[in-house]
């Protein structure tokens, strides 16, 4: 948790804002949308508040892609639960539970995660991106940011950040994660997904998006390289990352992959990965100090419009 800011709203639609999810950023902690946790006034309900940004050049092209992420069903994928606009701003909101910005987890794990817990991190998203794809559907919106680790595993917000941005790329998405088709100006496609999931992975694993190979551990070497191929045709697919990831492992000669995999239920009655003991401190801070916290004044309603006779 962050304190808010003097630019922060202190309310949107039903919901007071209590505090900030993200850090200012960092190296991977860049956020194409802002993130609070937030409560009803009668302190009923806990959610996770999302907005675009303040500099947003399409607000509406953001709430198009919240209320498209609403109508998925998809594993993984943070699916909004209600939305609406204030004063102009749209936001939407999920319910609350203790997550942490993968970024945050590194810097409460006191740096990269452990092997294991990347592959399985990755096996998690990879299933989830490997759903959404088989339905013709890109996130394009993976990032370290993007992830959210809790207890019940990850999940990946920011969705459709890349199809709402601006020409020249979307304001807070790590540029290590676009894939060089999109900064160049193409489409979102799945392949770019995996380009950006490499990018997540090589981050969790070195701290960094762009590492160098010495960074990485030998046994993510070879997957992540491929993930982050340039030409999209030297990429594996989701299915064939999943495949990779979970039939392989740091003593291992990675497997060949399948031409298709399944997609949306090979990870759904496994456990979800254990997390290091420092990340579940701070899980556990986050959701005692949100329980803790006061809700602020509820700022005045706006009066109605009068009618002019």
């Amino acid at each position: 948790m962050e304190r808010l800011r003097h630019d922060d709203p202190p309310r949107l639609g039903p919901y007071l804002t209590l505090a900030r999810l993200d850090a200012d950023s960092t190296d991977g902690g860049a956020v194409p949308e802002r993130r609070y946790l937030a409560r009803t006034a009668d302190g009923e309900r806990t959610v996770l508040l999302c907005a675009p940004l303040p500099d947003a050049a399409a607000p509406a092209a953001w709430a198009m892609e919240a209320e498209l992420a609403s109508r998925l069903s998809v594993p993984r994928f943070l699916r909004p639960a209600s939305q609406g606009s204030e004063a102009g701003l749209p936001w939407y909101a999920v319910p609350y539970t203790p997550v942490l910005p993968l970024p945050a987890a590194l810097a409460a794990h006191g740096g990269p995660l452990p092997e294991d817990l990347v592959r399985r991190i990755g096996a998690a998203l990879a299933a989830g991106l490997a759903a959404a794809h088989a339905r013709g559907q890109a996130h394009a919106g993976v990032s370290p940011a993007a992830v959210l680790l809790g207890a019940a595993g990850p999940l990946l917000g920011c969705f459709g950040a890349v199809r709402s941005a601006a020409p020249g790329g979307p304001p807070g998405l790590d540029p290590g994660c676009l894939a060089p088709e999109l900064r160049s100006g193409g489409r979102p496609e799945p392949l770019g997904d995996v380009f950006a999931l490499g990018a997540v992975l090589a981050y969790a694993a070195s701290g960094h998006t762009v590492p160098e190979q010495s960074e990485l551990p030998p046994g993510l070497r070879r997957l992540l390289a491929s993930c982050l191929a340039r030409d999209p045709a030297d990429r594996p697919s989701a299915p064939q990352v999943l495949h990779a990831l979970s039939t392989t492992g740091p003593a291992r000669t990675p497997a060949p992959a399948p031409a298709a995999a399944p997609a949306a239920t090979v990870l759904d009655e496994q456990a979800p990965p254990p997390l290091p003991g420092r990340v579940v401190a701070a899980l556990a801070a986050q959701s005692a100090e949100l329980l803790a916290s006061e809700l602020p004044a509820a700022p005045p309603a706006r009066p109605a419009p009068q009618k002019v006779h």
